[in-house]
C-alpha cells in the first residue's frame, strides 16, 4: 500500500541515557528511524533526554527536545509542537511505557495524536503478562506453566501452585530489571517485592523455572497488511535463565535440526500476527534439548537490543523498515539496501557465523557478585563475524578488551574446578575451556552446565588445537590456528615458535543474501581463505583514511566516543576523502552500513587492524575519536609507519608519560599537584610518604578512571598498589597529592597555530568525584574574568606544545585561588557531544578538518574562548546499581555511571531540575508535604553538613542523623531524631520502606569497615526508589533545586534547534491593585515561547522582580487585547479579576487601546472593562467576570452532587462546610468566623491538593461581616496566600449571596489584606471594582 499521507508530523520518543538493558542500540535505531522519516518528508519532532547521541543531532529531526521523558514533559511538547503521529516501538522500553500510559489516559486521543507502527492494543498483549499468556492460549502456543501476580502473597501462593523452583518476570520493565530466581519461600519473598517495585504497573509473572532449555530467539518483521518474514534467528550458548544480554549469542541459530528451526520460525510468525505487531518484534523460546517441546518467554514489540545485534548480523535495517511500515509501506514495497536489487521481505541468508560477546562491568567493582541471572549486568557487548564458530567467538574475546586474545584466562577463585562450572558467572566460558583443556569430557561439562554439547565440542576443536601444537607449530598447523581465530601473537605465545610464516587476512562481505547478489553498501569480516573481496571491490580513486572507532560500550568509553567517530566520518566525506572504520560494536551508529565508505567489523586489535591496513592501504589513520581503545593503538601504528592524523603519536605520548608532561609543565609555567610515578610497591609507597597522604593512585593509559583511588594511610595505598599492580598493567602507577577544590574541564580545538574553546565547564562536585561521574556545568557559574583568561592563556600553551591538530581535553582545578591542571587527555572527550550542542560549534567536524590542514580561523567560528549562549546546560550522571544493588555506589575518582542526561536552562537552578528529573529522581517542591532526609557524613565532613542541615530544615525536610552527624546538627537548633546505623537495627531500613526517607545523604564509605553498611543501605533505598548521595556538593545543588519552586510544568520546553544565540531586552511594567501584583510584559511577536519558566524567575521576590504571577499582553482577533496569566509557580490561569483590570490601565495609560470601555481576550473567556481616569490616568476599573458557575465539571470537583453548597468535608481531621465554584479559575469558599486565626500556612495547600480537586483550587476563607461587607483570606493555587485575589473576592461574594449571607445587586466590600474590593453579583455576571496602581517599570535580561 502506498505511504499514508496523512502522516505530516511526528512525535519520536528516544530512549533516554544509557543503562545497563538499554544502551546505545536505541540511538542505533533512533537515527535511522529519524533519517527514514525526514527523507519521506515528514516533520520530526525529537525527545530524548541523551546528549551524547547521534539521534539528538540537530540534523537527525526538526525539532529537538533534549528534556526529561516524563508523561508531564511529554503532554506538554504534544500541546506545544501538535504532531499527529507518535512513534514509540524505536525508543526500547522507556518510549513504549510512556506511549502506553499516554494513549491509557486517553491524552493522545483528546489531542488528535495516533501511535503508528504498533498500536496499544498490541503492545498491551505483548507487555501485560497476564493478557500475553491468555492471548498465547488462545493461539495455541505453549507457554511455561506461570500465573501474574501483584502482591507478594499471590506471588507465593502462584510459586506454591506450579513449584519451585521459579523466574520472576516483571512486567513493562527493560534488560529483565527486578527479575530473579526463587527457590524457596525466603527467596521468593524477596524477589517478588523487587519485582513488583520494578514493574510501572506492579505485576509479575511468576514462571516455573525448566533450567537447562536452550534459549532461541527470532527477529521478525510485519507490515500492516499481514506480510511476515523471519529477519534472523539466534541461539543463546547459555540455557534458560542467564538474561540473553549476558549470554554468548550466535546467529544464526547453530544447534536446531531443521524440524526444530522451521517449527520456532512458523511459531514467532504466528505469534506477531496474533499480536497484530506492525514492525520489527523479537520473539525468544525456550526448547527442550530432548524433545521438540517448547514454550514461548516474552515477545518485545519494539526494536530491541537482539534487534540491533540481527540488523549487523544479517545487514537487514531492521529500525529503518520499522519506520517505513510505520509510514504504511508494506515490505514488498520497501527496497533491500545493500543490494539494491530484492526487497524487505525477502528473508537474509548468512553464509557465515556471527557471536556477540558480552561486556560486564565487573573490572569496576571489585568484589561485586559476578553471578548471572535473568536480571541483565552486561554494559555493552562485542560482534564478531567469522567462517565458522571457533572463528567468530575467538575474535569477539579478543575484541571485547578483557585483557585477552585466547580463552585460557586465570582463574579468578581458588574453589574446585567441578564445583565453578556450576556458577554462572561472567567467567565460566573460560572454566569450560580450562576442563577442557584438563581433559574433563563435553557430556560431563553438559551435565552440569547444560550448554549445548554441539558448542562444548566446537570449543573442545580448540583446546585440541592448543594442545597439539604446545611444542612448536607447523605451517599447516598454523594455517588451521589462523582459520580457527587465533592471532600470530597468541600462536607463538601457545607454541614457542618464534617465527611463523607470513599469511595475509583476506575479507569477505556481508550481503544479506548469501552471495546470490552483488552488494551495493558491503561491509567486511576477516578470513583467511584465499578470495579477498574486499581488495576485489571497486574503488572510487579517493584518497582513504581510516578512522578507529571505540570497542564495546563500558563504564569509562560510551556512546559519546560513537558521536565523535560518526561524525569524524561525515566530515571526512565531505572533504572528498575514502573513510573506513573499524568496530566491532553492533549497537552504534558507526556499524551501520551506510556511515562509512567501507566498514569492518573487526576487533580493534593492533594485528587485526593492520591486516586491514594492508587491504586498504590508507593516507592516514585517526585514533583521536575512539577513546583509549583506539589511543592505545598509537604507538604500534606509528612504529609501523603508520600516519597519525591529528596529534602526533610523540604528542600523545607526552600527555601520558608522567615525566615527559611535567617536564612539559615546568617548561611552560603550569601548576599541577605534586606527584611521581612508581613501578613498584615501594616505590609508591615512598612517593605517597614524601608527598603526603591523602594522595590519588592512578594508572598511565586509562579511561574512566579505572584502579583509580584516593587513599588515605599506608594501609589503604598499600592495599590498593597491590591491586593495581596485579591488573598486569605496562606503564607507571601515578601517584599525586590529592587536592580539593573546584574542578574544571575544557575541551580544545588546535589546528598548531590558533585554538579554540566551545566552552569551559564546571563540575559540581569538587575534585576527587570523577568527571564522568561529575554533575558538569557550562558555561561555569563560579569563574572570574581573570581566571578564565589564566584557564584559556594555559590551554593555548598545552594544545600547542604537545603539537595538537584537533581535539584534547584538559582536566584543571582551583585549590587557594590558583589554577593547577589535572590531566590532559590527547583525544575528544565524553563531554564533546554535549558541548557541541549546547554552544553550537561542531566541534568534530572542525577538529577533523584541522586534522587534514585546514585552518581555525577560515572555518566561521573564530579562535579563542567562544561566546557564551543565554542558557546553563548541565550534564548529569545516570547509574545502573539497580542492575548491581551489591557494589559499593560509592562516588570517587573510578567513574562508575553508564549513562548521562542534559537539562538546559535559563540558569542554573532550572537546567540543573531538569537535570536530576531526566537522571530518574523526583525533586520535590518546597511546599511538598511531609519529607524526610537521612544524613550522615564521615568526620570530616561534620563542619560543612550544619549548612546542608540548615538548608533542608529551611524546607521544611523531617532529618534523621545518625549519632555523631546528629550531634554536630543539633548544635545549630535544629531538631534531628537520632537513628542507629543499619548494623545496629533496622530503623533506617524501616523508615525508608514506610516513605519516610526521600533522600540519603552519606559519605562513610571511604573505610573498609563502612563499606557493607552503605552497600546494604543503598541495596534497601533502591528498591524503594530512595537516592543516595555520597557528596555533599549535589546534596547541597538538590536543596538549592528544591527551594527554587521548578517543576515539570514550569520550566522552558527547549527545542536544540532554535536555541536563542543571545540575551534579549525584555520591556516589562508592573502593576498592582490592592496590593496583587503582576508584572506585565507585551509579546505580540510570541518570542515569549515558554512563559511558565520566565514567571518563575521573575516573579521571584528575592532574584527577581517580585510579583504574583506574570501577564502576557498579545494580539486579539476579537477583543481589544490579549491576556495570558501565569501564577509564580508557573502554573496557567484562566484569568485574573484584579489583573485584568490593571491591565485595563496598562492598555489605556499607554496609548495602546485609548478608550474608557474595552474588551479583554482570557481564556475564561472576554471580559469587558470599565476605566475611571483621574488625571488622564486611570485610577480605578470596573471588571465583568461573567457569571458564577456552581456546576462541579466547572471547578472541577470530584462529587455526585449536582452543586457542592455548603457541603461538609473533611480536611485534616476537621469537617469544613465548603462551596466549590468557578468565576473563570476554580475556588472552594470556606466561611469561618474569624479569618485571622486560620492556619491557613498548613490548611491552605491541604484544600489546593485535596483528592477531591483534581486539578487544584483556589481557598477563600471568609468571614461575613454583614450583608454587604466579607472579609477574607485567600490561598492561591501556585502562589501561596496572597494580598487579594479578583476571582476569589467575587467567588467569596458569589457563595455569600447563594447562601444567603449576602444581597444580589448590591455591592458588597469585601475586605482582603492588601485593600478593599467592591464586588458586585448581578443577573449579568460579577461586577469587580478596585483601584488600580502602576508600581514600576524597566528591563530584564531574558
Amino acid at each position: 500500500m502506498p505511504r499514508d499521507k496523512s502522516i505530516k508530523k511526528v512525535l519520536v520518543i528516544g530512549s533516554g541515557p544509557i543503562v545497563i538493558g538499554q544502551a546505545a542500540e536505541f540511538d542505533y535505531a533512533g537515527t535511522q528511524a529519524c533519517r527514514v522519516l525526514r527523507d519521506e518528508g515528514v516533520n520530526v519532532v525529537l525527545v530524548n533526554s541523551n546528549p551524547a547521541t547521534i539521534m539528538t543531532d540537530k540534523s537527525m529531526a526538526d525539532e529537538i527536545y533534549l528534556e526529561p521523558l516524563t508523561v508531564t514533559t511529554l503532554k506538554r511538547i504534544i500541546e506545544k509542537e501538535k504532531p499527529d503521529s507518535l512513534l514509540a516501538g524505536l525508543g526500547g522500553q522507556t518510549g513504549l511505557t510512556l506511549a502506553t500510559e499516554l494513549a491509557r489516559n486517553g491524552f493522545l486521543e483528546k489531542h488528535g495524536v495516533r501511535l503508528i507502527g504498533t498500536n496499544i492494543e498490541a503492545i498491551a498483549k505483548a507487555e501485560d503478562r497476564q493478557l500475553f499468556k491468555d492471548t498465547m492460549n488462545e493461539i495455541g502456543e505453549p507457554t511455561v506453566a506461570s500465573d501474574t501476580a501483584e502482591t507478594v502473597t499471590e506471588a507465593l501462593a502462584v510459586a506454591h501452585k506450579i513449584g519451585y523452583p521459579v523466574i520472576i518476570r516483571p512486567a513493562f520493565t527493560l534488560g529483565g530489571a527486578g527479575g530473579g530466581v526463587a527457590n524457596n519461600d525466603e527467596e521468593m519473598t524477596g524477589a517478588s517485592q523487587t519485582g513488583l517495585d520494578a514493574s510501572p504497573i506492579h505485576q509479575i509473572l511468576v514462571e516455573k523455572y525448566i533450567y537447562g532449555w536452550k534459549e532461541i530467539e527470532f527477529e521478525t518483521m510485519r507490515d500492516a497488511a499481514g506480510n511476515v518474514i523471519a529477519v534472523c534467528s539466534m541461539e543463546n550458548l547459555d540455557p534458560v535463565g542467564i538474561h540473553t544480554g549476558d549470554s554468548i549469542v550466535t546467529a544464526p541459530a547453530l544447534t536446531l535440526s531443521d524440524k526444530e528451526y522451521q517449527m520456532l520460525r512458523s511459531a514467532s510468525l504466528n505469534i506477531i500476527s496474533a499480536l497484530n505487531i506492525v514492525g520489527g518484534c523479537n520473539c525468544q523460546f525456550a526448547l527442550s534439548p530432548d524433545s521438540f517441546n517448547y514454550s514461548v518467554i516474552e515477545v518485545n514489540p519494539r526494536v530491541s537490543r537482539s534487534s540491533a545485534l540481527a540488523s549487523k548480523a544479517t545487514g537487514y535495517p531492521i529500525a529503518k523498515i520499522t519506520a517505513k511500515i510505520a509510514l504504511g509501506y508494506t515490505l514488498d514495497e520497501i527496497k533491500n539496501d545493500i543490494t539494491g536489487k530484492t526487497c524487505a521481505g525477502s528473508e537474509p541468508a548468512l553464509d557465515y557465523v556471527v557471536v556477540k560477546f558480552p561486556k560486564w562491568p565487573f573490572d569496576k567493582f571489585a568484589g561485586a557478585s559476578r553471578k548471572l541471572g535473568t536480571q541483565m549486568k552486561a554494559t555493552g557487548e562485542v560482534m564478531a563475524i567469522g567462517t565458522s564458530f571457533e572463528e567468530a567467538l575467538m575474535k569477539a574475546v579478543r575484541g571485547a578488551e578483557i585483557n585477552l586474545d585466547t580463552l585460557n584466562a586465570a582463574p579468578i577463585s581458588a574453589m574446585p574446578l567441578d564445583e565453578r562450572l556450576k556458577i554462572n558467572d561472567d567467567r565460566r566460558i573460560f572454566t569450560v575451556f580450562e576442563a577442557l583443556k584438563g581433559g574433563m569430557p563435553p557430556e560431563k561439562i553438559h551435565e552440569i552446565t547444560k550448554i549445548d554439547n554441539w558448542f562444548l565440542h566446537k570449543l573442545k576443536n580448540l583446546a585440541d588445537y592448543e594442545k597439539d601444537i604446545e611444542n612448536g607449530c607447523t605451517d599447516e598447523q598454523y594455517k588451521k590456528g589462523k582459520k580457527l581465530g587465533y592471532t600470530d601473537t597468541a600462536i607463538k605465545r601457545l607454541s614457542g615458535t618464534e617465527k611463523l610464516p607470513e599469511l595475509k587476512a583476506t575479507y569477505k562481505m556481508v550481503d544479506t543474501c548469501g552471495a546470490e547478489f552483488d552488494a551495493e553498501t558491503p561491509y567486511f569480516y576477516s578470513s583467511f581463505d584465499s578470495e579477498c573481496e574486499s581488495r576485489a571491490f571497486r574503488r572510487s580513486g579517493k584518497p582513504t583514511v581510516l578512522v578507529l572507532g571505540s570497542g564495546p560500550i563500558r563504564i569509562g568509553q560510551g556512546i559519546e566516543f560513537d558521536y565523535s567517530s560518526v561524525h569524524c566520518v561525515h566530515t571526512l566525506k565531505q572533504m572528498g576523502y575514502d573513510v573506513v572504520i573499524i568496530n566491532n560494536n553492533p549497537e552504534t551508529v558507526s556499524t551501520d552500513y551506510d556511515t562509512a565508505d567501507r566498514l569492518y567489523f573487526e576487533p580493534l586489535t593492533p594485528e587485526d587492524v593492520m591486516h586491514v591496513i594492508d587491504a586498504e592501504k590508507p593516507i592516514g589513520a585517526v585514533v583521536a575519536f575512539g577513546g583509549q581503545t583506539a589511543i592505545k593503538l598509537t604507538k604500534h601504528l606509528d612504529s609501523h609507519g603508520i600516519t597519525i592524523l591529528g596529534t602526533s603519536a610523540e604528542g600523545i605520548d607526552i600527555a601520558e608519560d608522567r615525566e615527559k608532561f611535567d617536564g612539559l609543565l615546568e617548561k611552560l609555567g603550569i601548576s599541577r599537584p605534586s606527584g611521581f610515578g612508581a613501578s613498584t610497591l615501594d616505590e609508591a609507597l615512598g612517593a605517597a610518604e614524601k608527598l603526603g597522604y591523602p594522595v590519588l593512585l592512578r594508572p598511565s593509559y586509562v579511561i574512566g578512571g579505572q584502579n583509580m583511588k584516593i587513599v588515605h594511610n599506608e594501609k589503604e595505598a598499600r592495599v590498593y598498589m597491590e591491586r593495581i599492580l596485579a591488573s598486569g598493567i605496562d606503564n607507571p602507577v601515578l601517584i599525586d597529592k590529592y587536592m580539593e577544590g573546584t574542578e574544571l574541564e575544557v575541551d580544545v580545538i588546535s589546528d598548531g597555530t590558533d585554538i579554540l574553546i566551545p566552552g569551559i565547564m564546571e563540575h559540581i562536585e569538587r575534585a576527587g568525584v570523577h568527571s564522568g561521574d561529575s554533575i558538569a556545568v557550562y558555561p561555569p557559574y563560579n569563574l572570574n574574568d581573570m581566571m578564565t583568561n589564566r584557564l584559556a592563556e594555559c590551554s593555548a600553551k598545552l594544545a600547542l606544545s604537545l603539537g595538537t591538530e584537533g581535539l584534547v581535553n584538559i582536566q584543571y582545578l582551583i585549590c587557594q585561588n590558583k589554577l593547577y591542571v589535572i590531566e590532559v587527555n590527547p583525544r575528544a572527550s565524553r563531554t564533546v557531544p554535549y558541548i557541541s550542542k549546547v554552544s553550537g560549534v561542531p566541534m568534530v567536524d572542525l577538529a577533523s578538518r584541522v586534522m587534514l590542514g585546514e585552518k581555525l580561523k577560515d572555518l566561521g567560528y573564530g579562535t579563542g574562548l567562544y561566546k557564551t549562549p543565554p542558557y546553563c546546560a548541565v550534564k548529569v550522571p545516570v547509574f545502573s546499581f539497580e542492575k548491581l544493588t551489591d557494589v559499593n555506589s560509592y562516588l570517587g575518582p573510578e567513574m562508575k555511571s553508564t549513562g548521562e542526561v542534559l537539562g538546559i536552562g535559563k540558569n542554573l537552578t532550572e537546567a540543573l531540575f531538569k537535570g536530576l528529573t531526566s537522571a530518574g529522581m523526583i525533586v520535590p517542591t518546597a511546599k511538598t508535604g511531609e519529607k524526610g532526609v537521612l544524613l550522615s557524613v564521615d568526620t570530616h565532613d561534620l563542619p560543612e553538613i550544619v549548612s546542608l542541615a540548615k538548608k533542608l530544615d529551611d524546607l521544611n525536610f523531617k532529618i534523621y542523623a545518625t549519632p555523631e552527624t546528629a550531634a554536630e546538627i543539633s548544635t545549630l537548633g535544629i531538631d534531628v531524631e537520632t537513628v542507629r546505623s543499619s548494623t545496629e537495627n533496622d530503623r533506617i531500613f524501616r523508615l525508608i520502606e514506610n516513605g519516610r526517607i526521600n533522600y540519603i545523604v552519606y559519605t562513610g564509605a571511604l573505610l573498609d569497615s563502612t563499606v557493607d553498611d552503605y552497600i546494604a543501605l543503598h541495596r534497601r533505598a533502591l528498591r524503594h526508589a530512595v537516592p543516595c548521595f555520597t557528596s555533599l556538593d549535589t546534596a547541597n545543588a538538590l536543596a538549592d533545586i528544591i527551594a527554587g519552586h521548578y517543576t515539570q510544568l514550569n520550566t522552558e520546553l527547549v527545542d536544540i534547534n532554535r536555541m536563542r544565540d543571545s540575551y534579549r531586552e525584555l520591556p516589562f511594567q508592573k502593576l498592582q491593585a490592592a496590593g496583587d501584583d503582576y508584572i506585565f510584559v507585551e509579546n505580540y511577536d510570541g518570542a515569549i515561547t515558554c512563559p511558565e519558566s520566565l514567571s518563575v524567575s521573575l516573579c521571584d521576590r528575592h532574584r527577581g522582580i517580585g510579583a504574583y504571577g506574570l501577564v502576557l499582553i498579545e494580539k486579539s482577533e476579537t477583543a481589544d487585547a490579549k491576556m495570558r496569566i501565569f501564577n509564580r509557580d508557573g502554573t496557567f490561569g484562566a484569568t485574573g479579576g484584579n489583573a485584568v483590570r490593571c491591565l485595563g490601565k496598562y492598555l489605556y495609560d499607554s496609548g495602546t487601546v485609548k478608550k474608557d470601555a474595552m474588551t479583554v481576550e482570557t481564556p475564561a473567556g472576554i471580559v469587558e472593562l470599565k476605566l475611571y481616569t483621574s488625571s488622564g490616568e486611570v485610577s480605578f476599573v470596573t471588571a465583568n467576570m461573567g457569571a458564577a458557575d456552581f456546576s462541579p465539571a466547572a471547578v472541577p470537583v470530584k462529587t455526585e452532587k449536582t452543586r457542592v453548597v455548603d457541603m461538609p468535608y473533611e480536611i485534616a481531621g476537621k469537617t469544613y462546610d465548603i462551596t466549590c465554584l468557578s468565576v473563570g479559575n476554580p475556588h472552594c469558599v470556606v466561611f469561618v468566623d474569624r479569618v485571622d486565626r486560620v492556619d491557613i500556612e498548613n490548611i491552605g495547600p491541604l484544600f489546593e491538593n485535596a483528592p477531591i480537586f483534581p486539578e487544584r483550587t483556589n481557598t477563600e476563607f471568609v468571614r461575613a461581616v454583614n450583608k454587604n461587607m466579607l472579609k477574607m483570606r485567600v490561598w492561591e493555587r501556585g502562589n501561596g496566600e496572597t494580598y487579594a485575589c479578583g476571582t476569589g473576592a467575587c467567588a467569596a461574594a458569589a457563595a455569600a449571596v447563594e447562601i444567603g449571607l449576602c444581597r444580589r445587586n448590591e455591592p458588597i466590600t469585601v475586605k482582603v489584606r492588601g485593600g478593599d474590593l467592591t464586588v458586585t453579583v448581578t443577573d449579568n455576571g460579577i461586577l469587580l471594582t478596585g483601584d488600580t496602581v502602576r508600581t514600576f517599570g524597566g528591563t530584564v535580561r531574558f
